[in-house]
């Protein structure tokens, strides 16, 4: 197809392929922490280290880097001020991100407002090759933490009691992957958007579990329907000139509601949610 001759449609495909690998791992581990809402946190959030950043001068990708992260150790903290009501934290931070950020909106010029605007819509087809080596080195991050440190996390979402009581430092675990998910909403945003990168972190993870009843294969299935969706989105994308990341988000959707009717209507025994 004439799209792959293009240099910005093969920097997407490679960069749809990353996402589409770290995706389901963070996706999977929030949906069973019952965490879905904390990358739509993050992202809004990280509005705040974009306009901070073109306020003062600095690159937007690392003053968000810095904000996200901040974020993301403060909802643990909330979280264990307010035990067992988890879905504060997240509630609070996401009003406060978002307050500030229109905030921080509002005293900037126009021009700036276009930038903005860039990041929160975002674009996949627009990622430069500095950010498509950022994202490959974040990838190797990503799935090199998750084979170290899957069995504690194993343990950590499905018995906390257990986890504490076997000496695992649960706090500091729980930290660091929401520390983790925060830096990888940073990296992504410029290219998902801030609006759409929740979406498209949480819906692989959704497909995955109701694919499959048995956990060890979650992650292959959910990395196989990320790539899958994603190239599906860029292609439709490229066919009919609409944003890419709301296609690849539409795309997505439209997979898991095809496969909750199938389900539906199949009658066979599934993985429940």
């Amino acid at each position: 197809m004439e799209m792959f001759f293009y240099s910005f449609m093969q920097r997407a495909f490679l960069s749809a392929t990353l996402m589409g690998i770290i995706a389901p791992i963070l996706g999977v581990f929030l949906i069973l922490r019952r965490q879905s809402l904390m990358a739509d946190t993050l992202s809004h959030v990280s509005l705040v280290g974009i306009g901070l950043g073109l306020m003062v001068g600095l690159n937007p990708t690392w003053s968000t880097l810095a904000i996200v992260i901040l974020t993301a150790a403060g909802i643990e903290f909330v979280s264990d001020r307010f035990n067992g009501y988890s879905e504060v934290s997240i509630a609070i931070l996401m009003s406060t991100g978002m307050a500030v950020a229109l905030i921080l909106m509002s005293l900037i010029s126009n021009r700036t407002t276009m930038t903005i605007n860039q990041f929160l819509f975002g674009s996949i087809i627009a990622i430069t090759e500095e950010q498509v080596r950022l994202l490959f080195m974040l990838t190797i991050l990503t799935v090199s933490a998750y084979f170290i440190f899957r069995r504690p996390l194993y343990v950590l979402i499905f018995d906390p009691d257990t986890a504490h009581t076997a000496g695992l430092p649960v706090r500091l675990m729980s930290t660091i992957f929401t520390v983790v998910t925060g830096a990888v909403i940073s990296v992504l945003m410029p290219i998902a958007g801030a609006l759409l990168i929740s979406a498209i972190i949480v819906l692989p993870g959704a497909i995955a579990l109701q694919l499959t009843p048995n956990f060890k294969y979650v992650f292959i299935t959910g990395i196989l329907v990320s790539v899958l969706g994603m190239y599906g989105g860029l292609i439709a994308s490229y066919q009919f000139d609409t944003p890419p990341g709301a296609t690849i988000t539409v795309m997505l959707a439209l997979v898991l509601v095809v496969i909750l009717i199938a389900k539906l209507f199949i009658g066979k025994k599934w993985t429940k949610l």
